[in-house]
């Protein structure tokens, strides 16, 4: 397993909510040296300065200033999302069937469903709990970190048809179950039981909560050769991993270098803490306020910058070949994936993906260009809703994936080194 790979795999397995991934993130930075600025205060910033602010705890941002910044200091900036296709638990959630404890829960994303069938899933997020200060409840991390659920399939021998395919319903066939009643347990608050007494609160303290089911599964290598990587939340942890390593490696001398890890990309970012409103506006202001120049300095800097909007991608499939685009597809193991798309539903700006094309010639970085075919309607990325909000010339990369938004995603070991040569490369020319 490269050096790579075992990193991205330890980030996976503590990384289990978009809560857990920013707390993650603020380790890795903090040991680095970076300097936490609340957001919601006035900045004085240093030349050669390192650091970031979590606006809301599933959203993180990560900045270096240049040791010598210039009279316009242009921008570069490399996004990521924190969130991954799953289930969230209802506020009320216990539900029984004959003896069994079952959560309700809701469809998050768009899941494969029937491959969280037959699965170790755990649960992880931030609870809410009754403090002295009406306006700042008490918030706790939670992750169970054990199997605690799963979702059963029916037996081939009462679903015949089971091979031809059965859709599931989203509220009735993937609840998962937790449990048998006994006499210890009470079958109208037993998750909440479980929760209080993993937290060491009183039931009655728990105001709310944000919990979400997670595939337990262990990470692994796979192929003769080790050459794949199996896990999840490969979409899109892959990115943030690299992102935090570009960033941290940075040697910014001249130009204010940033990256952002936003919430809500898999159910339409439209949110305060998604890439879809003005918060990356108003952290940018923040920065260029906070090193002495105004807002038309700002402006005048987009016009001379670059984002990167980092994002899995697809590829080609070997069982589904006429699936993908005749000539301009993609393959596991041979490098980064610009996404190009004339629709605009990935960013495409032709001098941007030639500037990003000449920073991988120059990092030795492998990458290949990928098209939807021109039948096939792909999914949309950061990409062009942040260069709506910020008009900066913008490229959609990421790494290829099969299964994407299984339960368990595949990815070639090597592809996560080119991402994080490319995203290095990036921020040093």
């Amino acid at each position: 397993m490269n050096a790579a790979i075992t990193s991205l795999k330890e980030f996976i397995t503590e990384a289990t909510s978009p809560y857990h991934v920013v707390a993650k993130a603020k380790q890795i930075l903090n040991t680095e040296g970076f300097t936490e600025l609340p957001f919601g205060t006035t900045w004085s910033l240093e030349n050669g300065g390192r650091y970031y602010t979590i606006p809301y705890g599933t959203t993180l941002y990560a900045f270096t200033i240049g040791n010598e910044p210039s009279n316009l200091p242009s921008l570069r900036i490399a996004t990521a999302h924190t969130d991954h296709p799953c289930f969230h638990i209802k506020p009320f959630p216990e539900m029984t069937e004959h003896s069994y404890l079952k959560i309700n829960t809701e469809a998050y994303g768009g899941s494969i469903l029937n491959t969280w069938l037959d699965r170790p899933l755990s649960v992880a997020g931030k609870v809410c709990i009754k403090s002295d200060s009406v306006m700042n409840p008490a918030t706790v991390l939670f992750d169970a970190q054990v199997p605690l659920l799963t979702i059963p399939n029916l037996a081939i021998h009462i679903n015949r048809e089971v091979n031809k395919g059965v859709e599931l319903n989203k509220q009735t066939d993937i609840s998962p179950i937790i449990g048998m009643m006994n006499e210890t347990l009470n079958k109208d608050n037993f998750f909440m039981e479980y929760l209080a007494k993993e937290l060491q609160v009183d039931v009655t303290d728990i105001l709310d909560f944000d919990l979400s089911v997670y595939c337990l599964e262990e990470p692994t290598t796979i192929g003769m050769n080790e050459e794949f990587f199996s896990s999840p939340r490969l979409d899109n942890l892959t990115s943030v991993v690299a992102c935090l390593k570009g960033i941290i490696n940075d040697e910014n001398e001249r130009d204010i270098h940033v990256i952002a890890l936003y919430d809500n990309e898999e159910i339409g970012s439209r949110t305060k803490q998604g890439a879809d409103s003005s918060l990356t506006n108003l952290l940018l202001e923040k920065i260029y306020t906070g090193i002495g120049h105004g807002r038309a300095s700002m402006y005048n800097a987009y016009f001379n910058s670059l984002i990167l909007s980092v994002d899995v991608a697809h590829c080609l499939h070997p069982n589904y070949t006429a699936k993908n685009d005749p000539t301009s597809y993609c393959e596991l193991g041979k490098g980064v994936v610009f996404k190009l798309d004339s629709t605009q539903k990935y960013a495409y700006d032709t001098e941007a993906v030639a500037i990003l094309e000449q920073i991988c010639m120059a990092h030795n970085a492998k990458y290949q260009k990928f098209v939807n075919r021109s039948d096939i309607i792909g999914g949309s990325t950061l990409g062009t809703m942040i260069s709506s909000w910020i008009p900066i010339k913008t490229v959609d990369i990421g790494v290829p994936l099969l299964a994407m938004h299984s339960a368990r995603e595949l990815m070639g070991c090597q592809d996560q080194i080119e991402l994080e040569k490319t995203i290095e490369g990036f921020f040093k020319e």
